[in-house]
């Protein structure tokens, strides 16, 4: 396994990078995050790698950050993910910013990043969910929703649409508990 290399960009065309070391020249394929902070051609860089061995092929995939590294071969463990894809995500998206989406299971956003559909999107989320950490080692945690969006939710499914529920929830007085907000709110829809 090539885990690091350390040498002279010789050449870039985005997403390849070629690296001269030793005599020897790696075409290494990148996220556009790693494109971003690369030296100017002719200097030296070092990439944190990951080999992938095919039938047909041995390719190299380069990171700026070995945090990168992890969090792309997370992504190769999810069914449907290829390399490709995987790099598409890290391109599209910061590390944070892919914790914040699967925290937060927000594959609408997800789909957004080309070849990502949602079933995809959802099994992402799902598979990734306690696997994407810090550098610390603590886990993204989904935010919490605030007692307006529970309220809201809560009336939706009693069968109210959203914009009366939104447009009742913001009448009421502040300070409440979820249930007093649901019982006024409920008490201003029937008084219409």
């Amino acid at each position: 396994m090539i885990s690091r290399i350390s040498g002279i960009l010789i050449e870039k065309s985005p997403p390849t990078l070629v690296v001269e070391v030793g005599g020897m020249a790696y075409e290494i394929e990148v996220p556009m995050s790693t494109i971003y902070d690369l030296p100017n051609i002719g200097e030296g860089v070092t990439l944190h790698t990951h080999l992938l061995v095919r039938e047909d092929a041995h390719l190299l995939y380069g990171f700026g950050k070995p945090e990168e590294k992890i969090a792309f071969r997370q992504l190769l463990k999810v069914n449907g993910i290829g390399a490709k894809i995987a790099l598409a995500i890290l391109s599209a998206l910061s590390l944070d910013e892919l914790r914040g989406l699967v925290a937060s299971e927000d594959a609408a956003r997800l789909t957004k990043v080309p070849g990502i559909g949602r079933k995809t999107a959802e099994r992402l989320i799902l598979e990734l969910r306690d696997k994407l950490s810090h550098p610390d080692g603590s886990v993204a945690s989904a935010p919490k929703p605030s007692l307006v969006e529970d309220a809201i939710s809560a009336l939706v499914s009693l069968g109210y649409s959203e914009r009366d529920a939104r447009t009742s929830v913001s009448k009421v007085e502040d300070g409440l508990t979820l249930p007093e907000i649901i019982r006024q709110t409920l008490q201003l829809i029937s008084s219409k």
